[in-house]
């Protein structure tokens, strides 16, 4: 039980530094004052739940993980190519939209991969994903 808990959060904790990542990647871009503001909102929505998984896994006294290097540098490249050629609030929205997929489904699995996780890890995982996953419908009007 001990171990898939960990290793859910530390999954929570790596996909909430690859979102915040993105979304500093991108938040200079964005042009329209409404769109910045609710990009704010959500990142500090990101920030109080990593201090929330962070302070979970404090108490099992883990370090937490950092997001894979090689994907976070591939999503930093791809940011750069798309808004290189189409700097724009939709284009911004569109790739922030992915990342948010990316984490409803990558979360989900590690949600169905650690079913021994402690109830108090699966809720941070399953309140991370309804994040995700409501972040993503909110940036359907930005598109």
């Amino acid at each position: 039980m001990r171990e898939d808990t960990i290793k859910l959060l530390r999954e929570c904790d790596a996909g909430i530094k690859m979102g915040i990542s993105a979304i500093e990647d991108v938040y200079d871009k964005i042009t329209h004052e409404d769109f910045r503001r609710h990009i704010e909102d959500q990142k500090n929505s990101h920030a109080k739940m990593q201090r929330e998984i962070r302070d979970q896994l404090d108490t099992y006294g883990d370090e937490g993980k950092d997001p894979n290097p090689m994907t976070k540098g591939m999503a930093h490249v791809k940011t750069g190519m798309k808004l290189g050629f189409d700097c724009t609030d939709e284009t911004i929205a569109s790739l922030l939209t992915d990342g948010c997929h990316m984490g409803v489904k990558s979360l989900s699995r590690y949600l169905n991969q650690y079913p021994n996780a402690d109830e108090g890890a699966r809720n941070v995982a399953r309140r991370l994903i309804s994040l995700e996953d409501t972040m993503e419908k909110e940036l359907r009007p930005y598109l």
